[in-house]
């Protein structure tokens, strides 16, 4: 009997957006547990400009070493096309003056994409045009998530709560500024201004007097022509992994993590995130038990409202009133070793490897074409 083979993943790490290297970071982690006996892993890099390369797949070449953010380059490895037709799910590499050469088919996709071109439903849907299987979220719930102006039009269509926030686009910006600024003015200060389709805290900025506003919106801006405003809440930051339920079910949430920012920030920033040890999970929070289960059900219910698959975090806030807000979601988490979201579902009784296996096994297992 011939022996089977192992199923085929191509990671996929990296991308356009400025959350590259955090995404390389991402990758290295998911490279070191993920179970060599059943997996072939086709470590596939996009380098900032949009090219695709077949690179190392060395987790020690991924990691932040002394402050130094990773990087996929161009001459890390050999140049990939990737087909767009559906049933076609190999990928093929091409160098000057050489023949293409097919890598044969590939199972499954990992996407460790974070922020646009990668987690906003533009992968899924070249995925989805090849008719190749991915971990995660869909088109449709990867680009509302994303957008966090859409997220927060769909989780107040579910019944979810939130805090006050204002958009501002890019029109808006151009020709009613007075506007912009009078509508910033009723949510009162402090305000954090965030790019409205980017994450790992890249260009947000905690403003507290009127006057910074505009370089805050600026610094925003250039990361993304559209801006979300919002009020600061007074309370704590809870965050929630949620899964997609490996029997059809209502999704799994996992014990929730407070995050608790040392006295060298003011604030959950990318410093805070991934450069020092500015960050303490406490799992689970000390919160009375029905607040705890709360917070789960509400995570299970905004990844529910966006048409969630596969994976997704849900940040919170719990506030000095007993209130739980919704915050937002990520289709795509962090996911380092490090990161809250594995930390979450090991506390949960989900190892690192497992939970990994488990997001394999669940795309696996999704049905091609419309769900």
């Amino acid at each position: 009997m011939a022996e089977q083979r192992k199923v085929r993943v191509a990671v996929v790490f990296g991308g356009r957006s400025s959350e590259h290297a955090i995404s390389c970071v991402t990758a290295g982690g998911v490279l070191s547990v993920i179970d060599g006996d059943r997996y072939e892993v086709v470590p596939v890099g996009i380098v900032k400009d949009g090219r695709w390369v077949l690179t190392s797949g060395d987790p020690g070449r991924l990691a932040i070493e002394g402050g130094r953010l990773p990087e996929v380059t161009a001459d890390a490895g050999t140049a990939l096309a990737v087909p767009f037709d559906a049933g076609n799910r190999g990928l093929v590499t091409f160098e000057p003056e050489s023949v293409p050469r097919e890598l044969g088919e590939v199972d499954v996709v990992l996407p460790l994409l974070h922020g646009p071109y990668g987690e906003d439903g533009t992968l899924q849907g070249l995925l989805e045009l090849a008719d190749v299987r991915y971990v995660g979220a869909g088109v449709l719930a990867s680009a509302a998530s994303m957008d966090k102006e859409f997220m927060k039009l769909i989780f107040a269509g579910s019944g979810l709560e939130m805090g006050p926030y204002v958009v501002v686009r890019d029109r808006a910006w151009r020709t009613e500024r007075k506007r912009v600024f009078d509508d910033v003015d009723e949510l009162g200060f402090p305000v954090f201004v965030k790019p409205a389709r980017a994450g790992s805290s890249m260009g947000v900025t905690k403003v507290e007097d009127p006057a910074e506003l505009e370089a805050a919106i600026e610094a925003a801006r250039e990361h993304d022509p559209k801006v979300i405003v919002e009020a600061a809440i007074s309370g704590r930051e809870i965050e929630c992994g949620v899964l997609e339920s490996e029997e059809g079910g209502a999704p799994d949430a996992s014990l929730p993590a407070e995050v608790v920012v040392s006295s060298g920030h003011e604030y959950y920033d990318f410093e805070a995130k991934y450069l020092d040890d500015g960050l303490q999970l406490d799992i689970p929070p000390h919160l009375p038990a029905e607040v705890i289960e709360e917070i789960r059900r509400q995570a299970a219910a905004a990844f529910d409202a966006v048409g969630g698959e596969g994976l997704a975090r849900v940040d919170f806030f719990y506030t000095d009133n007993g209130r739980v807000l919704v915050n937002e979601i990520n289709t795509m988490p962090g996911f380092t070793p490090a990161s809250a979201f594995p930390q979450m579902w090991a506390a949960t009784g989900l190892d690192y490897p497992a939970l990994v296996d488990r997001l394999l096994r669940t795309a696996l297992n999704r049905p091609l074409g419309l769900r």
